[in-house]
């Protein structure tokens, strides 16, 4: 696969992420921070305590990392997991889960319709991989039930030089090299640094959640030299805003 081959929302995306599966633990494992960041995301969302009779979406689930982060969090909620690659799905499901979970393989894209409704969806390193972000987020604001909260966990750099510069030379020195050395093909993370590189500015993407209907926006960054660099952003479906897609 050519090092430009992938593009957002092309089916060379869930297949360079099947193609990467089998490592793909291990290299998010080397990244220090990378769990604890999902949960303190996950916290962000500012959910009921427990999470009981909750249902929650984790959209672009990969292995699991963001679906146990959810689960820690909340771990008397049900929820439904879902993604495009079948291998980082059956890595996911190989981990041990309580009964609550369920994973579901299928493109966010298209198969979230019947799924809902939902009281949050979580999505992590997903909306910068679509190729047309607004539309998704009109859709997850359609599957949340009234007061629903949205939590998307990215990566966003483009308002700040030191985070451009700081993302550059972590993906140039550590996240390239590992990737080819652990998986023997570089296209996946020379696409994750083209992607994060042109992906919406902070403010660009808080804008966008308004466009998109959401209300209550807010963001805060993570620690360490992911500080600037990967971002929460909160954002909820308006209250009173009529009922999820099965009447409830």
């Amino acid at each position: 696969m050519k090092p430009d081959a992938i593009g957002p929302a092309g089916p060379e995306v869930p297949a360079a992420f099947d193609g990467a599966a089998s490592a793909y633990d291990r290299l998010v494992a080397a990244n220090p921070g990378y769990h604890r960041h999902l949960r303190c995301s996950a916290r962000r969302m500012g959910l009921p305590a427990g999470g009981s009779g909750l249902r929650l979406l984790d959209a672009g689930c990969g292995t699991g990392a963001s679906t146990a982060a959810l689960a820690a969090v909340y771990p008397h909620a049900e929820i439904v997991a879902l993604d495009a690659s079948a291998e980082m799905l059956v890595r996911a499901r190989r981990k041990s889960w309580p009964a609550s979970v369920r994973f579901v393989h299928a493109p966010v894209e298209s198969s979230t319709e019947g799924l809902g409704p939902f009281d949050g969806i979580f999505a992590a390193y997903l909306v910068r991989n679509l190729a047309d972000p607004a539309a998704q987020l009109r859709a997850f604001l359609d599957l949340l039930n009234p007061g629903g909260v949205l939590g998307v966990h990215e990566y966003s750099v483009r308002d700040s030089t030191v985070a451009r510069a700081m993302w550059n030379a972590v993906c140039s020195g550590v996240i390239i090299p590992a990737g080819f050395v652990t998986t023997g093909d570089a296209t996946l993370f020379r696409y994750l640094r083209r992607s994060v590189l042109e992906f919406d500015g902070v403010g660009r993407f808080c804008r966008r959640l308004g466009e998109a209907g959401f209300v209550g926006v807010r963001t805060a960054t993570m620690t360490g030299w992911q500080r600037n660099v990967v971002h929460t952003f909160v954002a909820e479906r308006p209250a009173g805003t009529g009922r999820g897609h099965d009447g409830r």
